[in-house]
């Protein structure tokens, strides 16, 4: 499918021959930083690696000055503490009247990708900017040392600061200790799977191969942080250095977050560009950016095993170029858990056994915390410049599958400009919600459960449990015997005895 318009031959018209609107965004620079210093003394500190990709996509748009015309630069927050890193890119690169924006963990990274398009859509603004970083590598290398990795201080403030509206856990999530987001990751994964009607071994053969084809992906990636292909079988299987964490995820599933990575993306509008003379091969065209920041916790989510978000986003965001998702060309699915890849491509009619990463995904391309999506939309944007495909897809997760997002790019302008969909009303309609008991007891069925493991821990199983009355409770179980079983058969659909918070006999 054809995202422009044609000429009097009914032929599409190229880029050259197209007359564009001034105001409609396009990306010009993209900029990647990645270290690995075994000694944290030598590794960068996060703002100077944010500081390196911004440089570098400077140098990637070709002009010497665009950078300095950013009015709008946006930061999603790391591990860093860093009181507004968007004011220190704005006074090293001379854009000293840039509007400064730090984002939490728990807002969207397409977010800020989205409000940066739209400002120069309506021509709010005419170049923007979004950077972000983590040195995850540099904080574990510190520790391994028994020393700290240090930043400096900064004493300004951002202009705007995002954060999300509603607590991403439930208050009984928090009690059950669910510190990491793994255990409700896993928890969900088992309802996806007795969905699916898979067994439990099946499955996870099912996850080790999708987990196998992302190392490979990886292996081309040159930003990649581990490009050693990783096989099926070890991916599966835990060991010593690969060990399990919430039955069925091993770490090889997990997103790999102790990197060291940064990435910028710089936009402009089609006049600046043109002004700029930023060469036509280095456009990529913003054409959708869709969102859904409605908040539900997992433990309240009526439905465990599906993700309407998605649905809805991913399909606001190919309305936006009449395209539907097997005829998008890339595809790069949000990775931390393999959940998130399987409940997006199935919102998307996508099969798993199509490629759904560009980079190789976050086990293997690595996770920077809260800095993937702009991780992965250079790489896009890179084979797209490489002419590996003319549209390209790639999703955002924020919290525990809580908020949804996509943004949509192409080599062509979109038929209808640059379009922004809040979509978080009509997900708000199409999702349930079940009261969360805390003291429940009587029977129950199990909807979802996992198994939490942990370097010198005992084994605990973790159930959300549905009563008779619709109500759900969120149970633990220590018991030996019980806790083989869950990870060798299946339990989802089980009826239970519960009682102060733990299952009984």
């Amino acid at each position: 499918m054809c995202l422009s318009p044609t000429n009097h031959n009914n032929a599409p018209l190229t880029k050259l021959e197209m007359v564009l609107p001034d105001h409609s965004p396009v990306l010009i620079g993209i900029g990647t930083a990645r270290r690995r210093e075994e000694n944290f003394k030598d590794a960068l500190e996060p703002m100077d690696l944010m500081l390196e990709a911004v440089a570098n996509a400077g140098r990637d748009s070709g002009s010497p000055t665009a950078l300095s015309e950013a009015q709008y630069i946006a930061v999603p927050r790391g591990r860093w503490a860093y009181r507004n890193p968007a004011g220190e890119i704005a006074s090293t690169i001379g854009a000293d009247n840039a509007t400064t924006v730090l984002a939490s963990v728990g807002v969207l990274q397409q977010t800020l990708i989205g409000e940066a398009c739209t400002r120069i859509a309506r021509g709010e603004a005419h170049t923007t900017l979004v950077a972000g970083a983590d040195a995850g590598f540099r904080i574990l290398r510190a520790k391994i040392a028994g020393r700290r990795a240090n930043e400096r201080e900064q004493d300004s403030e951002p202009d705007i600061y995002l954060s999300p509206k509603e607590e991403l856990r439930h208050p009984m999530e928090k009690r059950a200790g669910l510190v990491m987001p793994v255990g409700l990751y896993a928890v969900l994964e088992s309802a996806f799977r007795a969905k699916q009607g898979w067994s439990v071994s099946d499955h996870r053969d099912r996850l080790a191969e999708l987990g196998a084809r992302c190392s490979q992906i990886a292996t081309a990636n040159p930003h990649a942080w581990t490009r050693d292909p990783i096989d099926a079988a070890s991916i599966r299987e835990p060991g010593d250095r690969n060990p399990m964490q919430a039955f069925p995820y091993t770490r090889a599933h997990c997103s790999t977050w102790n990197v060291d990575q940064a990435a910028a993306l710089l936009f402009c509008s089609v006049a600046r560009a043109e002004e700029l003379q930023i060469s036509r091969d280095r456009w990529v065209f913003p054409v959708a950016s869709s969102e859904s920041n409605h908040m539900v916790a997992v433990s309240t989510r009526d439905d465990l095993a599906s993700c309407p978000g998605a649905e809805i986003a991913g399909r606001a965001a190919l309305d936006a170029a009449g395209l539907r998702a097997e005829q998008v060309d890339l595809v790069e699915l949000y990775s931390c858990f393999p959940l998130a890849i399987e409940t997006y491509a199935e919102a998307l009619g996508l099969p798993l056994t199509r490629d759904l990463t560009v980079t190789g995904g976050m086990p293997f391309a690595g996770g920077p915390f809260n800095n993937y999506v702009l991780q992965a939309t250079c790489r896009t944007a890179e084979l797209l410049r490489q002419g590996k495909g003319k549209t390209a897809l790639i999703s955002s997760v924020s919290g525990i599958l809580t908020k949804q997002a996509f943004g949509l790019l192409s080599t062509e302008p979109g038929p209808n400009g640059f379009v922004h969909a809040d979509v978080s009303e009509t997900v708000a309609a199409k999702i349930g919600e079940r009261d969360v008991v805390e003291d429940y007891a009587g029977v129950a069925k199990i909807a979802g459960y996992t198994v939490l493991h942990g370097r010198g821990q005992t084994p605990r199983g973790l159930l959300l449990v549905d009563a008779p009355d619709g109500r759900r409770a969120l149970v633990t179980t220590e018991h030996s015997a019980m806790l083989t079983s869950m990870e060798t058969d299946e339990f989802v659909g089980r009826k239970v005895n519960v009682a102060n918070n733990g299952l009984t006999a």
